[in-house]
């Protein structure tokens, strides 16, 4: 079987236990979409947009991020 559960409050490799983390982001859950230099932390180099499972955003931040990111690709402020 090629994928193992790992068992429940497996240690990470430094030996803590592995939490989820939402990444730090402004004060309450809007994101502005104006805000280009936040909007980057969540594109790849080749500028895809990365899924929320990878940047532990909720599901209402990555309609907005997703929004911000293609608005921005529209105006020329991102590539």
């Amino acid at each position: 079987m090629a994928y193992q559960k790992k068992e429940q409050g497996a240690r990470d490799d430094r030996g803590e236990f592995a939490a989820h983390r939402r990444p730090d982001l402004p004060a309450g859950d809007k994101i502005d979409i104006n805000n280009i230099a936040l909007l980057k932390h969540f594109v790849t180099e080749y500028g895809k947009i990365l899924p929320a499972r990878v940047t532990g955003v909720t599901a209402m931040q990555q309609r907005q991020i997703k929004k911000g990111v293609r608005r921005a690709r529209n105006m020329g402020l991102m590539a």
